[in-house]
């Protein structure tokens, strides 16, 4: 089945940089679209930003635009986010999702804490 395995979460200072990690399995990865989303304190789940299967497109929030770089590694099975400039409003926990613009199915989630 599906598996999503995130990682890199911690706490960053406001300005500060994070790279989030994301291990799939459990199906072809190279065929599929992927995203990441987030989950602030007492907020919805909201998308962050989608890269097509083979990379040639991208797409974020405007919340991530100049700040986030999505990129993936198909030999790796791995999608990563590039977090820089942080702000205290990025806490959230972070979601790896299968899928283009999608927030299901997605893994457990990595936490992201920014301080002021």
């Amino acid at each position: 089945q599906v598996q999503l395995v995130e990682s890199g979460g911690g706490l960053a200072q406001s300005g500060g940089s994070l790279t989030l990690s994301c291990a799939a399995s459990g199906f072809i990865f190279s065929d599929w679209g992927m995203s990441w989303a987030r989950q602030r304190p007492g907020k919805e789940i909201e998308w962050v930003s989608s890269i097509w299967r083979d990379a040639t497109k991208v797409l974020e929030a405007d919340s991530a635009k100049g700040r986030f770089t999505i990129s993936r590694d198909n030999a790796k099975n791995m999608v990563y986010l590039q977090m820089s400039n942080l702000r205290p409003e990025d806490t959230a926990v972070y979601y790896c999702a299968k899928g283009y613009q999608s927030i299901l199915p997605r893994g457990q989630g990595t936490q992201v804490t920014v301080s002021s």
